[in-house]
Formats: C-alpha cells, sequence, structure tokens
C-alpha cells in the first residue's frame, strides 16, 4: 500500500493580491518565480520564504516565466514578451512581503509583440553555443492563433512562420494560404530530438496541442506537459480525462495520435499539469482546488492534496538536481548553509499556485517503490 502524502502544505506564500497564474524555479531550486492575474511577478527565497524582487512586469495576467542565463523571460495577456536581467545577489533584499518597500526589480532589456488572444504561453529551448548564449521560443503566430512561430533569442529573429499551415504560400508574417478554422493553439512545447539517421546534428521539433479527435475529446486542451527526457507528454481539459501520449513513439512512426493513451478519471476541470524530473510522477491541478498525484507511467492514483478552496492553475515540481542526488554520497561543503537532508527535502517539493492568490508547497515522499 502506498503512503499517503502530507495532509497539509509546509509552507503558504502569501505574496499576491490576485490570482497565481504561473510558475516557475531555478535549475538551482535556490528561486521561485510566481506571476499572477493582474502582471505581477514575484522572485521568492526559496530557503528564508521571503521575497527578493516584486515587480510590476505586465498590464494583464502573467501567462509563462522562465529564467534563461540569468535573465528573466516573462510572457503576459497584454501581447508582450519581455526579457529581463536578473539581478545579482547583492542587488536583492529581502523584505516581509510582496509589497515591501525597497525591493529591487529586475532591468527591462527588450521587448517582443506577441499574440496573446489565446492564452498561450511561450516555450523554451535553450541551446549551446560556444560564443553566446541563444534559445528557440514557440510562440502562437502574430496573425492566425491556430499556428505558431519559432524565433531566435536574443536575436528576435523569426526563424520559421505559421507552423501548422495546410495549404498555400506562407508569407513572412504568416499571412496567406489556408488556416485551419474554428480552433487556437492552446498549448505546445518545443524540444530536441534525436534523428533516425546517426548524424546527431542539432534539430528542433514542435510538439502542438492536439486536437479533438486526436486527444479523444470535445473539449479543448488546457494544460500540457512535457517530461525532462521528452518521452512522455500529459494533456488535460475542463473534462474527466488525462491524456498520455509515448513520444519515442510518435517519432517513430511519425504520428503522434497513435502514440496516445487515453486515461478517464472521475473528476473533471482540469487546469494545470506537471511531470517531475525523474517522470514517474506527475500532478494534475483541479478546478476544485485539489491536486491529484499519478504515476506517469500507469496513471495509477498515488495521493490528493487538498488545501486550496479555488482552481489550481498552475503546478511545479522543484529540480531533482545533481546536487541533491550526489549529496547522499559526499559530505556536505562546509560553508553552505543547508544540510545534504534539507536538500533532499527540497528536490521533492510539489509547487502549486491558486486562483485563491496563494502558492502551497509541498514536501512529498519519494514515491520510489510506489510508483
Amino acid at each position: 500500500m502506498s503512503v499517503p502524502p502530507p495532509s497539509a502544505p509546509a509552507h503558504l506564500l502569501r505574496t499576491h493580491g490576485a490570482a497565481v497564474a504561473a510558475l516557475y524555479i531555478s535549475d538551482d531550486n535556490e528561486r521561485l518565480y510566481s506571476g499572477d492575474a493582474a502582471g505581477v511577478v514575484v522572485i521568492t527565497s526559496t530557503r528564508s520564504f521571503r521575497p527578493l524582487a516584486n515587480w510590476q512586469a505586465h498590464k494583464d495576467s502573467i501567462l509563462g516565466i522562465t529564467e534563461w542565463e540569468k535573465q528573466i523571460i516573462t510572457h503576459g495577456r497584454d501581447n508582450k514578451l519581455h526579457v529581463w536581467t536578473l539581478m545579482n545577489e547583492t542587488e536583492t533584499q529581502l523584505g516581509e512581503s510582496a509589497v515591501t518597500p525597497g525591493l529591487s526589480a529586475p532591468t527591462l532589456k527588450y521587448s517582443m509583440d506577441v499574440n496573446a488572444l489565446n492564452y498561450c504561453r511561450f516555450s523554451l529551448l535553450p541551446l549551446s553555443n560556444a560564443v553566446e548564449s541563444t534559445a528557440l521560443i514557440a510562440l502562437p503566430n502574430l496573425v492566425e492563433s491556430s499556428l505558431v512561430d519559432v524565433w531566435e533569442l536574443p536575436s528576435q529573429k523569426r526563424l520559421h512562420a505559421a507552423i501548422g499551415k495546410t495549404a498555400g504560400g506562407v508569407s513572412s508574417d504568416g499571412r496567406g494560404g489556408e488556416y485551419p478554422t474554428g480552433r487556437r493553439v492552446t498549448c505546445f512545447h518545443v524540444g530536441l530530438c534525436q534523428p533516425k539517421s546517426a548524424d546527431f546534428d542539432r534539430r528542433h521539433r514542435l510538439g502542438k496541442t492536439l486536437d479533438g479527435e486526436a486527444s479523444q475529446r470535445n473539449r479543448p486542451v488546457m494544460a500540457m506537459s512535457v517530461s525532462r527526457d521528452a518521452k512522455v507528454a500529459l494533456t488535460v481539459s475542463v473534462d474527466h480525462i488525462i491524456g498520455r501520449y509515448d513520444l519515442q513513439a510518435a517519432q517513430q512512426q511519425e504520428d503522434v495520435t497513435t502514440a496516445c493513451t487515453v486515461h478517464r478519471t472521475k473528476h473533471p476541470g482540469n487546469g494545470s499539469v506537471t511531470i517531475r524530473d525523474d517522470g514517474r510522477v506527475c500532478a494534475v491541478g483541479g478546478w476544485d482546488g485539489k491536486v491529484r498525484l499519478f504515476s506517469t507511467k500507469s496513471l495509477k492514483p498515488l495521493g490528493i492534496l487538498d488545501y486550496h478552496k479555488k482552481s489550481c492553475q498552475c503546478a511545479i515540481f522543484a529540480r531533482l538536481t545533481k546536487d541533491a542526488r550526489e549529496d547522499r554520497n559526499h559530505e556536505e561543503d562546509s560553508d553552505d548553509e543547508m544540510s545534504k537532508e534539507e536538500k533532499e527535502e527540497r528536490s521533492r517539493w510539489l509547487i502549486v499556485g491558486s486562483q485563491d492568490t496563494r502558492v502551497s508547497i509541498w514536501p512529498l515522499i519519494s514515491f520510489e517503490k510506489t510508483s
């Protein structure tokens, strides 16, 4: 029998005055980013649980946040994508709350005009480059919300326009040809895939939201999560279905619809989904304020987290960092304030953002035997 998760969150953050809409945690688990429906972004220290920065990043709701190469990317419903400079530790000041005067704010480096009509957040793919750090970023097409554009950062150069077009020519701005009607892209993921040949040249692959026929739904997909190794994708919607996609099989067959498995649950209305770094466990945030844990492989239920009174609109697992895994066999550095047990516990966090304006942090068990 599996051991149930904790019955209450270990930490609660009350740093927002509006519904929490987006979450992100840094790769070293040191900084938690949260964005709300009013366009405010807060950076919180995961050691002190006090805010490091709080600023009005957008004029409308936050769709997505990511930390990339000492920069912060924020995406808002105000049709803007901003790239900010991440502050140094010496520039941050700890405050009592998100409204504490004197908190530092990142410096805006540059912005891009985007199409936020369909509430679809960006997807970022960092690329290795000896000269400078670059990345691919996928966004809804500037003209047609059913198509996708891929840009390069920091050059802001569009590399691919109107991905998903069914017929006709494509101009530089995505106009021309025929578009699928009545559909809008609601979520996507851009990542690298291994070519079928032995030539390991760099390529990118865009996984878009699957339509109702492919996912056996009659409702649009609300959220999607792709495992860190890009082997599995999960989708949720307003219905009771969790769609599980075997991306390896889809790549071999060149048809993702044949690699889809439908799991019917007893709880309709799901607004968020996330997969832990090791791919073993996933979490689904419900409109009823509950977060349900599943085995990613079998979709077997593992437990329910019940605290929030309103919809859980975003959720994210802490990173299973290399340091956290190796701390079991290595002594702690003398100048590190955190013990190896604390690092291990922090790597098992699940962080949830809710419409009730709160962020909850849950320390989970490892699930190594139960999943």
